[in-house]
């Protein structure tokens, strides 16, 4: 399809997009936790290799990291107390690289959970989940998680990156709802995620594929809620 004609049919929808998130609402935690045992918090990649060092950091990451914080200190006080932690630590062959290029090997500064959610009070209850992929749930313990918890229903998604892990965390936990007749909430508020931007020209120069991380951001938290997960703008 020729450029110009892209941008003439696809004008309108990106157009009824920016409104869609503009009219985003926030999510009242306290109002909408009834039954805050029954809640999760999953926290997906938040570790140094992301936002602070290493080849994949990204500023971006890193500016929603006060924000994740806050969610977490909230969720604690309103009686939250499951905090799940999906984080890369990689194998040092890990195929991934091929795509992505080596990060967050297991063991390394990468793959440490940042020292912001390290430092709250209650760190010591949170799961750390590893994974080898961009996928939480593939060759990882989450599964095994969730059917030792039956009793959760609610999930409240965090972390990077929109349109890679945090799209395939809440993805998987909708579907798995889905296919097993649970009736369960997947909620993303979407100050709370974010992902790295790689411009063209950049790209070109590095020999890599760009990466608009506005758009794609954009779309992903539409692709979500196009399959029922609760996008709200933020949490209150």
């Amino acid at each position: 399809m020729k450029l110009k004609t892209l941008l003439e049919q696809s004008t309108p929808f990106l157009s009824w997009l920016c409104d869609w998130e503009a009219s985003l609402a926030p999510l009242d935690l306290a109002a909408e936790l009834t039954e805050p045992t029954r809640a999760a918090v999953m926290a997906v990649d938040m570790v140094v290799g992301f936002c602070y060092e290493g080849t994949l950091a990204s500023p971006r990451v890193a500016g929603i990291v006060p924000r994740v914080v806050e969610l977490f200190k909230r969720a604690d006080a309103l009686g939250v107390r499951h905090f799940i932690l999906t984080q890369d630590a990689h194998s040092p062959d890990a195929v991934e690289f091929s795509a992505f290029g080596p990060h967050c090997q297991a063991g390394s500064r990468e793959a440490e959970t940042i020292p912001e959610l390290l430092s709250l009070p209650f760190a010591g209850r949170y799961t750390v989940i590893p994974k080898n992929s961009i996928s939480s749930s593939v060759g990882t313990e989450l599964d095994s998680w969730l059917d030792g918890h039956p009793e959760v229903n609610t999930f409240l998604v965090v972390g990077d990156c929109t349109d890679l892990c945090t799209y395939q965390l809440a993805m998987h936990l909708r579907l798995r709802a889905n296919a097993r007749g649970l009736d369960q909430r997947v909620i993303v508020p979407a100050n709370c995620v974010e992902t790295y931007d790689m411009p063209v020209a950049t790209a070109r120069e590095l020999g890599i594929m760009p990466h608009d991380g506005d758009l794609l951001h954009l779309i992903f938290l539409y692709h979500m809620a196009l399959n029922d997960i609760q996008v709200v703008s933020k949490v209150v």
